[in-house]
């Protein structure tokens, strides 16, 4: 089950700034429509499962490919 959450919420769990998520939905490392979704022009909400599997294996990109593979 996807689980998307507030920037509030995202922030509390993954122990991450709110500038910090920013960077890096604007760098690219986080995919639109899968790591996080655009509600509106001011409402961003986070696939709270799969960032922090992310955070788990950022240096193991196939095993994060294998979760997106799997919550897609």
């Amino acid at each position: 089950m996807l689980l998307f959450v507030s920037k509030r919420q995202a922030t509390e769990c993954l122990n991450m700034s709110g500038s910090t998520l920013k960077r890096y939905r604007r760098s690219g490392e986080w995919i639109e429509g899968l790591h996080w979704l655009r509600i509106n022009s001011r409402c961003i909400r986070y696939n709270l499962e799969l960032l922090k599997d992310w955070l788990h294996n950022r240096e193991d990109p196939v095993a994060h490919g294998r979760a997106i593979a799997i919550d897609r």
